[in-house]
């Protein structure tokens, strides 16, 4: 209405394009921060593409047509930037993603930080590759690792003697998080629940090389609306 009465001719293209072009977009995220990250944390989440409501599932039970993806992230923790992300079916396991992601990790990063689902073989190899140190919870019943054949699990080894001279409980896991700085994590989970509360937790595109760009689209979005500037709190007197 604005357009029409400042009588402005502006083109505009037509939704039918917009969906015919987003098939093409670049999907590899670069970075847009002007620094050089040195963290990264990897953090995963489930998003609904297409299917039944949740109260048809609630009331009937899961239906066929429901479909889910998986988004995962690679996020700069000083900045809160979203580095890597990547979309794959919900069936793909995060180590396994978590690799393909780590080899488009920047060079400037030091040390990598995930969730217990990422204490997979593939990833640490990654990573030791890389040259970036791997700060992930080791199983409860997880094993050193013969560096002379496997030197990529030496991180893990380390986390496992660590956790095991402290008492090997769960005081000794939270101590252990502690000291490693393991607690960097949480800003992977701050920055997917953020993602989900301004997107939404769908997709609205229906097929696999779409739905890519539409996180492409999204990530760009949130990283320019974070660097923006982000809230800062300071404890006051009660």
């Amino acid at each position: 209405m604005g357009i029409f009465m400042m009588q402005l001719d502006l083109p505009v293209p037509c939704y039918t394009r917009i969906c015919r072009r987003a098939i093409n977009l670049v999907q590899e995220l670069k970075s847009l921060t002007k620094g050089c990250p040195t963290d990264i944390v990897f953090d995963s989440t489930g998003v609904k593409v297409y299917g039944e409501g949740d109260w048809k599932v609630r009331q009937h039970g899961k239906g066929k047509r429901r479909t889910w993806r998986k988004v995962h992230l690679g996020v700069c923790p000083d900045p809160h930037e979203i580095v890597l992300s990547e979309l794959t079916e919900s069936k793909q396991t995060d180590g396994k993603v978590g690799k393909k992601m780590a080899k488009k990790i920047p060079k400037n990063v030091k040390t990598a930080f995930g969730d217990g689902a990422y204490d997979r073989g593939l990833f640490y190899q990654e990573l030791y590759e890389h040259g970036i140190q791997a700060i992930i919870p080791p199983r409860r019943d997880g094993r050193l690792q013969k560096l002379d054949r496997k030197p990529w699990f030496k991180d893990r080894n380390d986390a496992i003697r660590a956790i095991t001279g402290l008492g090997k409980d769960n005081e000794a896991r939270k101590l252990w998080k502690i000291l490693s700085r393991y607690h960097k994590r949480s800003i992977g989970e701050t920055a997917m629940s953020r993602f989900k509360r301004i997107f939404g937790g769908e997709f609205r595109a229906r097929k696999l090389k779409r739905q890519k760009a539409e996180l492409y689209d999204k990530s760009i979005a949130m990283n320019k609306m974070t660097l923006l500037g982000m809230p800062k709190s300071e404890r006051v007197a009660a």
